[in-house]
């Protein structure tokens, strides 16, 4: 669940992975999307955002999930890497380092946003991401 789009948007780097991503993570007994949405880029990103509206509910069948992106604005100018972060950046939409952010679903998320901006205006988008399971098998005789 990624929460800042305005011109530009945080983009955090996990401290489990060496790729980046959007804030996102999985709601808490008793909260709804979008304060799901609010609480995981705080703890992300340290960033106070305001919730603007539904962006893209994505769906991912292979792995059983299904993400639900908003657009929202930052409330103050600051933020931060959380304690789940090893950093926290803006970038323009022409600097996003898409060749190394971790999930396709971010880089979809991504895309819809350009081509959104690119029109002017934000659409609520609806998609199946439909991965395939490649499997490595190592055989030492």
């Amino acid at each position: 669940m990624y929460r800042k789009f305005k011109t530009s948007g945080p983009i955090v780097k996990p401290q489990i992975r060496s790729f980046q991503t959007l804030p996102a993570g999985y709601m808490e007994i008793g909260e709804s999307a979008a304060e799901g949405a609010t609480r995981e880029t705080w703890e992300e990103a340290n960033a106070e955002v305001e919730i603007l509206s539904p962006f893209a509910h994505l769906d991912i069948p292979l792995i059983g999930q299904t993400y639900i992106i908003f657009l929202a604005k930052l409330k103050k100018p600051h933020f931060s890497p959380g304690p789940e972060s090893l950093e926290c950046k803006l970038f323009a939409p022409e600097d996003i380092p898409f060749d190394s952010l971790s999930f396709s679903s971010m880089l979809v998320t991504l895309k819809l946003y350009i081509e959104d901006k690119k029109i002017g205006r934000p659409k609520f988008h609806y998609g199946i991401i439909n991965k395939r399971l490649f499997l490595q098998t190592n055989v030492h005789i």
